[in-house]
């Protein structure tokens, strides 16, 4: 079966606005998702990206805007300036990767983690936040969590990120089809008619 990997970072704004759109392409076509969690600071040491905070104001005001103008393109609530961000995604991201180890498919506990930060207000890296998350999408939450402490599951976040790395990811998500990278969750549509049309993929000349 065809696949598309996932890269994403679960404090990802912008993942959180692609996420159900994304599923529901890949479902459609029935193709499979990887998802591949990564460090997404690794990737913009490559990519010449700087946290929101960082960048010239602005691209800040512009980044606000945005988030409000997709959010309604997608029919999701956003809370622009939620109060649990900046936060460490790193065991939420984690929790996932354990979960994929183990066999589970993580669509919806990662809509509750990305939901959570952007419209609900919740602290993602608290465990008591992801426990309940894990019970809520009906998964047990004590072997995802203990094997999320890992430094096996660790290790495949980093290799994750390598991987995005090589496969020019610049930033988070990127969906890596057919390997093309399309970055960015405004790419999701270029995505599905690639898939819709077989076109044989773009590479850099």
């Amino acid at each position: 079966m065809p696949a598309i990997d996932y890269y994403f970072y679960c404090a990802s704004p912008f993942t959180y606005l692609g996420h159900n759109k994304i599923c529901e392409v890949a479902e459609r076509h029935k193709v499979t998702l990887n998802y591949k969690p990564v460090n997404l600071f690794a990737l913009w040491d490559v990519s010449g990206a700087v946290p929101p905070g960082q960048r010239p104001p602005v691209r800040q005001r512009q980044r606000l805007v945005e988030l409000q103008r997709l959010a309604a393109w997608r029919g999701l609530p956003i809370k622009t300036a939620p109060k649990h961000w900046p936060v460490d995604a790193a065991l939420a991201d984690r929790v996932i990767i354990a979960l994929v180890e183990d066999g589970h498919d993580p669509r919806y506990f990662m809509h509750k983690v990305l939901s959570g930060v952007w419209a609900h207000d919740d602290d993602i890296a608290d465990e008591a936040t992801l426990t309940s998350y894990l019970s809520q999408v009906g998964l047990d939450a004590m072997p995802a969590l203990k094997d999320a402490k890992t430094d096996q599951i660790a290790a495949i976040r980093e290799r994750n990120s390598k991987d995005a790395i090589a496969a020019d990811a610049v930033g988070v998500p990127t969906y890596v089809y057919n390997g093309e990278a399309f970055w960015g969750q405004d790419r999701i549509e270029l995505l599905d008619e690639a898939l819709t049309t077989g076109r044989a993929p773009y590479h850099p000349h």
